[in-house]
């Protein structure tokens, strides 16, 4: 296996869906992960974020009894928009699924929901006539033993069985153990993410329903402030960043942090005109 494996695929290697995961960010803006509380330094602890994969459920007549009680489960929303089943394929503790990248690509990818993005490998890339030049933006990834500038691109679409979302931002990385890739949050984020082990599927619910006064543009608050949330925090960490490369006069990582920081303030400003269009309140984009 490689030295250098990402950590946010460490997070699918080493936890089954559901597995209750710690997120920290170091003085330096790295982001880490851990699924034991008592290796986070104690200095970040009371920062630290819990985060749990995607719900799996039994279905019916499956053996054995459910720990949760049934009145702790939450009503189902009456008007969810209808799911897109997705057959799913396990290999130990990990579940893939086939994606069809720009409409000609296929590849069989992991499924976290746990990952902030989705993942290529470089020769996937290649198939799909990427390239990267001087004006790609590169966001920092920690790897087991260092923190690396990875390219950040936009895929004009990724489909899953009937289930398709467009521009989705993706790191091009080479995969551990010949995987070809991992379907992360810049696509499942679009969804309700329900995984049936037993009956080897995944049912994927668009999250975007009809516009409300609750709902406005068709999402809910949670939706909306994620969204602002995750652009404000890759920005800040970024700004951090460049400061560093600047004091190093790390010319290459300075520009590659710029384009970054560009791309995601035009992000945010995007963002802010589709929010100002669908009425959605300023405290829900802080």
């Amino acid at each position: 296996m490689k030295r250098f494996l990402l950590i946010i695929v460490l997070v699918a290697f080493a936890c089954p869906a559901g597995a209750e995961m710690y997120r920290w960010v170091d003085e330096k803006g790295t982001v880490h992960f851990t699924d034991d509380p008592s290796t986070i330094p104690e200095r970040y602890r009371p920062d630290a974020e819990t985060r749990k994969g995607p719900r799996e459920t039994t279905p019916p007549g499956a053996r054995g009894k459910s720990t949760t009680s049934p009145l702790s489960q939450p009503p189902p929303k009456t008007s969810e928009p209808q799911g897109f089943d997705v057959p799913l394929l396990r290999s130990s503790q990990l579940m893939f699924v086939e994606v069809l990248l720009n409409g000609r690509v296929k590849r069989n990818f992991i499924v976290d929901s746990g990952a902030s993005y989705t993942l290529i490998d470089r020769g996937t890339a290649r198939d799909l006539g990427i390239t990267i030049d001087e004006y790609t933006p590169f966001i920092p990834v920690a790897t087991v033993s260092d923190v690396i500038l990875t390219p950040l691109v936009t895929l004009k679409s990724i489909q899953v069985g009937q289930a398709e979302v467009e521009n989705v931002d993706a790191l091009i990385y080479t995969m551990p153990s010949e995987k070809e890739g991992l379907l992360g949050n810049s696509f499942l984020g679009k969804f309700r993410v329900v995984l049936d082990s037993v009956n080897g599927k995944m049912t994927l619910h668009p999250v975007k329903g009809s516009p409300s006064p609750d709902r406005p543009g068709g999402y809910d608050r949670d939706y909306w402030a994620g969204r602002f949330r995750f652009l404000h925090y890759n920005i800040g960490v970024l700004r951090k960043l460049k400061t560093s490369y600047e004091r190093k006069d790390a010319r290459t990582e300075l520009n590659r942090v710029n384009n970054a920081i560009r791309y995601f303030e035009n992000q945010l400003g995007d963002w802010e005109r589709k929010a100002s269009l669908a009425g959605v309140p300023h405290n829900w984009r802080e």
